[in-house]
């Protein structure tokens, strides 16, 4: 995955697609930072990869679409369509109750599906973040990455330390206030999470971007 700014023209590149995993950790809560109600704030995550059905499909390239996936969409609820940040088309599918399939579309070419399945899921496609959230929001950006190890201010006030785990593995431990407030694990797959309205990915590479 490339970390800078600029994105690769939708029809070649082939992105790196993973479902991040989000899960709650006991006692502890992220603090809201935006304009959302303070008195709903999340429980602190960590989140990994899952083993939530995933593809991608570019023109040119050797990738295919998950034909599963293709037959799972005809029996989902086709929610919305969103226009991402680089202009292609995100269409969400609810799969079920927390459980959310997001394809990227463009110029009728299906470039990359994910899931959230009762978790975030997050993905950098070739320096485009991307995360799904379990609920079904969408949030994409451009810019703002950090590459890890290392330790970076994020948007909303966060820092998150990043480190290398092994191949392909990195964590990145949210704090505010001091405190480590949550954990995203990219273990071969990028990770999202939304940190009470702060959206955070962390690929498979070590490269950590959010966005508030």
């Amino acid at each position: 995955m490339s970390s800078g700014t600029t994105v690769r023209t939708a029809r070649r590149r082939t992105l790196r697609v993973a479902a991040a995993a989000l899960i709650a950790a006991a006692g502890l809560t992220l603090t809201a930072c935006s304009g959302s109600d303070t008195a709903d704030s999340k429980p602190a995550a960590s989140a990994g990869s899952s083993s939530a059905d995933s593809s991608t499909g570019a023109k040119g390239s050797d990738a295919k679409v998950d034909t599963k996936a293709g037959a799972a969409d005809k029996a989902a609820s086709s929610v919305r369509t969103e226009t991402l940040v680089d202009g292609s088309t995100a269409k969400i599918y609810k799969l079920g109750d927390l459980h959310y399939r997001l394809k990227i579309v463009n110029d009728g070419d299906v470039l990359a599906t994910f899931e959230a399945n009762g978790r975030d899921a997050g993905l950098d496609a070739n320096g485009m973040y991307v995360v799904l959230t379990a609920g079904g929001e969408v949030q994409s950006w451009m810019g703002g990455e950090h590459q890890g190890p290392g330790t970076f201010k994020l948007a909303g006030g966060w820092t998150a330390k990043v480190t290398k785990v092994g191949e392909a593995q990195y964590r990145a431990e949210i704090i505010g206030h001091g405190d480590v407030m949550g954990t995203m694990e990219a273990n071969g797959h990028d990770a999202g999470l939304d940190a009470n309205g702060v959206y955070i990915v962390l690929s498979a590479g070590g490269v950590i971007s959010a966005h508030q």
